[in-house]
């Protein structure tokens, strides 16, 4: 479908930031991002809360401003703008649901959120963070430590880590299930330590 003269001149606008430019764009497209938000979730069997949807709309939009317009600069019109937002939306909506599915599951949510003073500690935390993810992987099995890498670390889906590992898709949710038991029982012996 080819680009809509409405949807060139609403780009054209945001890009020399035309005044009430943005405003026109997220009323004409604020229906779109919150279905892909819906369908993504329920795709996901995830029930989000109404600040749950609010922030991943505001996370898509942030993501459409970012770098002046970034991602409205790079369309090429190759298909329409709500076709490309769809996806644009979906890609960052997915990207931040498993991130947060993964900080809970691996117990890190909080480590992750809390602000910290200083930039260099901060930075420090997360190598100290990932060492510790992979410290946590040496308990299990080689098979194991990847598949929970392929999912979590690379968010592939259970057909293409099947595809990669060499094993059939329906044994791929099960070992996951099995790694995530064993890293939540170490998570919590440690803790307790």
């Amino acid at each position: 479908m080819p680009l809509r003269d409405i949807d060139r001149l609403l780009i054209e606008r945001c890009l020399r930031h035309d005044p009430g430019a943005w405003t026109d764009f997220v009323d004409r497209y604020i229906g779109l991002i919150y279905h892909v938000i819906h369908h993504t979730a329920h795709a996901r069997s995830l029930v989000l809360s109404a600040p749950d949807v609010e922030d991943l709309a505001a996370d898509i939009f942030f993501a459409v401003v970012d770098d002046n317009y970034g991602v409205l600069r790079k369309f090429k019109g190759h298909s329409s703008l709500p076709t490309y937002l769809t996806v644009v939306a979906r890609r960052v909506c997915v990207k931040t649901l498993v991130k947060q599915r993964r900080e809970a599951e691996l117990g890190h949510s909080n480590a992750h959120r809390s602000a910290t003073a200083d930039e260099d500690s901060g930075e420090s935390e997360a190598i100290a963070s990932a060492e510790e993810v992979e410290h946590m992987l040496e308990h299990l099995t080689d098979r194991e430590a990847e598949v929970v890498r392929l999912y979590h670390l690379r968010f592939l889906n259970y057909r293409q880590i099947g595809k990669q590992l060499g094993i059939p898709e329906n044994s791929v949710g099960p070992i996951l299930a099995k790694a995530r038991k064993q890293l939540r029982q170490l998570a919590e012996h440690l803790d307790a330590s």
